[in-house]
Order: structure tokens, then C-alpha cells, then sequence
């Protein structure tokens, strides 16, 4: 017997009535980012991996898809680098592109290889799938949709407040109960420099990044063994578990970073885009926590994560400030804002709380019974004018059984069912059987239009 076809760990197949949900959350985040003043682009699946290496840091760059070159892809491999098994050499001899991480770093090399063509600021929006080589479990795959909004060409903190008030515009349409939390890098930096290890910044970042998922204990093990000081993690400990209001918060992270200039800045930036959003009076809870470090290398301001709070998953929508990711691409000065909806998380989300309209998975509206070539003739021309009012509408294409066809009909959710048999075909009219009432009535093909409308 033939195996059984399968399809990688982390990937997925996705049903009718699955792509209907799916397709659900694109369409609502999709109309909030044209209502936000977002304009679409793609771009390409790979990119050069020159285009993405290093732009995530030593963890992320490890989690890059790798594609082999074309044709004989031995032929610039240096055998010494084979025999000593030198990964890292033999990466860039083997492979020049890879596919894309996420849809920032793609986007920041759009923005500088199109910039002569660009109106700045430049609002963009991007829905596309990304690929990472990550371990899969629950809520983490390896291909996976973001749905991406940047602003690029604007230091202006109103900026992050509108992005914020797009999460939550969005979270509200899904009928998602969200907590937004928000804390500044600058923030970060700054608790590095008063407890004398700035230069371990990204060690630290990366591992406070992972405190919800292996909790303090471990990060503050991890710290250690990237060489911060027992004293250093013993500081570092009270500041990651600040409690009390956002006030109180900041008002003790004052008094903590009083001393370091970069650390004051990101507390004068976090408490004008927390005020901003407090006085739009959003759904969403936002809570600032300092923990929150989101471990890429190229934030530099606010940073953002997005939680569901009836559902026991990781973040479904991230983001912050990146000043200077267009510099690795040779257009220093050009800062940037954004963020990412994570749609496959959001989609379980919303499978897990069934929080989709029941209309969504139908996928026709009314379907014609058929009972034979001529009344078939006569089915499909209502078929067209159904269509072109924009009705949904499809002839059954067999002229089976009448139980069939109803059963059909059932097994696909549809909504009315359109019969024209010998009666209807000599009259010139349609009985339009309702099938959640049962209720049925007799038109004529314009009447059946205006009654489905």
C-alpha cells in the first residue's frame, strides 16, 4: 500500500470553511488599514540573503530558511570548509537567498531601492506569508501569514499612538478581548547602563524577551551565563516586576534610570504615546511592562506586543520604532514605525472562542436544483443575473435525485435553494425555497433578484 502523502511540521492545509475564516481576519485587517491611510505593496517570497542576514540578531539569523543556488551548487564550495564541516562559510558558498523572515526587513529594502518614487511619510501596508525554521508547537509554525502596517519618514510619536489605536480598532471588529503592552528600548538601554553592563544590551534583550515562556528564573540563569554579574541580575530582577499603575511605574523607572540620558528619553517617549492613547479611550486594556523586550536587534523606541487574554497563546501582534533599519541598506536617518498581526495566531484565537459570523463559511447563496437540460438552460440564465448583482448563485451541475441535491445543499450551508421544474419552466418563474424557514415562494426571475438582494 502507498504511503500516505504528508506536508511539513509547521505547515498546514487549509479546508473551504477554514479559508473562509481566514480570509475573515485578512478582509478586517485589510479595511482598517485602508481606513487608516495604509497603501499596499508585495514583495518577492525570497530575498538575498545579504538582504537578510544579520537584521535579527544570532538567533533569528539561525532561523532563516536557506535555498540552495541553482544548477551545480558545489561548484564554489571550498573543500577545506566542507572537511572542517565550517557552517557558516559554507552557507554563503552554497546559498545566495533565502526566504523572508518577516516583511520589516523586505519592506526597509523596498523603501530604499524605491525611494526616488516614495512620497514621505510612507504609509504601507503588507499581507503576505513569512517562513522561519523555528522548533513547531502550539501557535508557533513555520509558515505563517503577517498582515504588516509601517510608517517610514516620520519621527512623530502620534505615529505609535495611530498604531495603537489601530490595534485596538482591529481587536475590536474580531470581537478579540485584548491587553496591549508597550515599553520603549530606550527604557532597556538604559536599565543596561545603570547596572554597568550596556554592553550586554542584546544578551539582555534576548533574554528577557523569553519571560513569559520560561519565567524569571530561567532568564535570570541565562543572564548569568552570558556574563552578567550576580549583582547585575540581582538589580535587574525588582525593575522586569515593577507593579502599580502606569504612573507609579514610571515614576519608578525615573528614579531608577535618573542617571542615564537615553533611559529618561525613553520614559518622556513612553509616557506621551501612553497619555495619547489613554486619552482616545480604546477598548483594549494597555498596561506598560517593562519586561517586555521583543529581542530583534533593529528596535530602537516603543515596542509593542499584543495578547489575547481569553486564550492561552503567545503574542498575536507585535511591533515598534526602528530608526535605523534603512542605514544597513544605505539610507541612514530614515525612521520607521510598525507593526505586525500575526493572522494564523489571531486565527486560533478565534477558532478557540468562535468568534466568527455564521455567514462567513457559506459558500453560496442560493443554489439551483437541476431537472434537466432545459430547465438547467433556464436556471443558468438567473444564475447570471444573480451574479451579476453581485448574489452569490451556482446550478447544481447533475441532474441526480432530488434528495441529493437538497443534501447538498445542506452539507454546504447554503441559504435558499431555487427550483424550476416542468411548472416554473412553463410559467417563466422560480420557487425560491427559504432553507433555514422552509418558507417558499413563487417569482419571477427579476422579482428573484430583488428578493435575494
Amino acid at each position: 500500500m502507498a504511503q500516505k502523502p504528508s506536508i511539513p511540521k509547521g505547515t498546514r492545509d487549509f479546508s473551504p470553511v477554514e479559508m473562509a475564516r481566514r480570509n475573515y481576519i485578512f478582509d478586517t485587517i485589510r479595511e482598517a488599514f485602508r481606513l487608516f491611510g495604509y497603501k499596499q505593496i508585495e514583495t518577492p517570497s525570497l530575498e538575498n540573503l545579504s538582504t537578510l542576514m544579520g537584521k535579527y540578531g544570532e538567533e533569528g539569523d539561525k532561523l532563516l530558511f536557506k535555498i540552495l543556488n541553482s544548477g551545480d551548487f558545489m561548484k564554489a564550495v571550498n573543500p577545506e570548509d566542507l572537511e572542517a564541516r565550517n557552517l557558516p562559510r559554507l552557507t554563503s558558498q552554497l546559498c545566495e537567498k533565502g526566504l523572508r523572515y518577516d516583511l520589516t526587513v523586505p519592506f526597509a529594502r523596498f523603501v530604499v531601492q524605491h525611494r526616488a518614487d516614495l512620497q514621505m511619510p510612507f504609509k504601507r501596508f503588507q499581507i503576505q506569508p513569512v517562513w522561519r525554521a523555528d522548533r513547531p508547537q502550539k501557535g508557533r509554525y513555520r509558515e505563517f501569514y503577517q498582515c504588516d502596517a509601517d510608517v517610514v519618514g516620520s519621527d512623530s510619536l502620534h505615529n505609535e499612538v495611530e498604531l495603537l489605536s489601530l490595534i485596538d480598532f482591529v481587536m475590536e471588529r474580531l470581537g478579540i478581548n485584548a491587553l496591549i503592552k508597550v515599553n520603549n528600548r530606550k527604557v532597556l538601554t538604559g536599565i543596561a547602563q545603570v547596572l554597568g553592563a550596556e554592553d550586554k544590551i542584546v544578551d539582555i534583550t534576548v533574554a528577557i524577551d523569553k519571560i513569559d515562556k520560561v519565567g524569571l528564573e530561567n532568564v535570570n540563569k541565562e543572564l548569568l551565563e552570558k556574563g552578567l554579574s550576580q549583582e547585575a541580575v540581582a538589580r535587574l530582577e525588582p525593575i522586569l516586576t515593577l507593579t502599580g499603575t502606569t504612573e507609579e511605574k514610571l515614576a519608578r523607572l525615573s528614579e531608577i534610570l535618573a542617571a542615564s540620558e537615553e533611559g529618561l528619553k525613553g520614559i518622556a517617549e513612553l509616557r506621551e504615546v501612553l497619555d495619547g492613547v489613554a486619552a482616545l479611550g480604546g477598548k483594549a486594556e494597555v498596561e506598560l511592562d517593562v519586561s517586555l523586550a521583543r529581542g530583534l536587534n533593529y528596535y530602537t523606541g516603543t515596542i509593542i506586543e499584543v495578547k489575547a487574554k481569553d486564550v492561552a497563546i503567545g503574542s498575536i501582534t507585535g511591533g515598534g520604532r526602528y530608526d535605523n533599519l534603512t542605514g544597513v541598506f544605505g539610507m541612514p536617518g530614515l525612521s520607521g514605525v510598525g507593526i505586525s498581526f500575526g493572522a494564523d495566531r489571531i486565527y486560533d484565537v478565534l477558532n478557540q472562542l468562535d468568534l466568527y459570523p455564521a455567514e462567513i463559511s457559506a459558500a453560496v447563496k442560493v443554489l439551483f436544483i437541476n431537472f434537466g437540460e432545459a430547465e438547467a438552460r433556464m436556471a443558468e440564465k438567473c444564475v447570471a443575473a444573480l451574479r451579476r448583482a453581485g448574489i452569490s448563485a451556482q446550478l447544481y451541475p447533475d441532474a441526480s435525485k432530488m434528495k441529493k441535491q437538497m443534501n447538498y445543499a445542506n452539507a454546504e450551508g447554503v441559504a435558499y435553494v431555487a427550483i424550476i421544474g416542468e411548472d416554473e419552466l412553463a410559467s417563466g418563474t422560480v420557487t425560491l425555497k427559504n432553507m433555514a424557514t422552509g418558507e417558499q415562494q413563487r417569482l419571477t426571475p427579476d422579482g428573484l433578484v430583488a428578493a435575494l438582494r
